[in-house]
């Protein structure tokens, strides 16, 4: 599972049409620098990829204002839009993906129905429930790691993130069944992404060759 395509695919979506450094302003602003592999050059190099792959159109456009060579607007395509989604359901369910493939989905969870993200949950919740119970096929919990020496703790360790993970996403299950948050086709959207020229006050404020373009 790719984290960048997923944030970048998402961030250009929501934009309708979006340049680089305006992408990048958006990774930064949802803290995505911090938690995935968001930086500036993987963001750049996922843009141009994704271009020669079909999944977004590159408008060239006038010179920036700030000057220099034209920028380059990407814009999402039909391609674009059904891998987006495919990247976004798959990481909803996977229980065995990594943190921030799971944080990415999160914060763009809402671009599907509540329906369906709530089946997404509960298949992960299934997903988490049937590895635990692989595991203690071998490991019996209630006997402490100690019983396979210290590699018992590896078992351990794999249980309680089975079992953490599924308490946390059926608190999660309930907050959305409970009304929590506008998803795709309850009206107006949250607006998580900057305006152009809006400023960034998570922004890291180093600048990269690309940023212009």
């Amino acid at each position: 599972m790719s984290t960048i395509r997923l944030l970048v695919l998402g961030a250009v979506r929501q934009h309708g049409r979006a340049h680089g450094y305006q992408v990048r302003n958006d990774l930064e602003y949802w803290g995505a620098h911090e938690w995935s592999n968001a930086k500036p050059g993987s963001i750049y190099h996922a843009l141009k990829q994704m271009a020669k792959q079909g999944l977004l159109h590159a408008h060239e456009t006038a010179p920036s204002t700030a000057g220099g060579p034209p920028r380059t607007e990407y814009e999402i395509t039909d391609t674009g839009t059904e891998e987006y989604l495919a990247l976004l359901r798959r990481s909803l369910t996977a229980r065995d993906q990594k943190p921030d493939v799971l944080s990415a989905a999160l914060g763009l969870m809402v671009d599907l129905g509540r329906a369906e993200v709530l089946g997404l949950l509960r298949e992960r919740v299934q997903a988490l429930e049937e590895w635990r119970a692989s595991v203690t096929g071998y490991y019996t919990p209630q006997g402490g790691p100690g019983q396979l020496g210290h590699i018992g703790e590896i078992m351990d360790f794999w249980v309680h993130s089975a079992d953490c993970g599924a308490e946390w996403t059926r608190g999660l299950v309930e907050r959305i069944e409970g009304g929590a948050y506008t998803f795709a086709g309850e009206g107006a959207p949250f607006v998580g992404v900057l305006a152009d020229g809006e400023e960034n006050p998570y922004a890291t404020g180093v600048a990269h060759p690309s940023d212009r373009t």
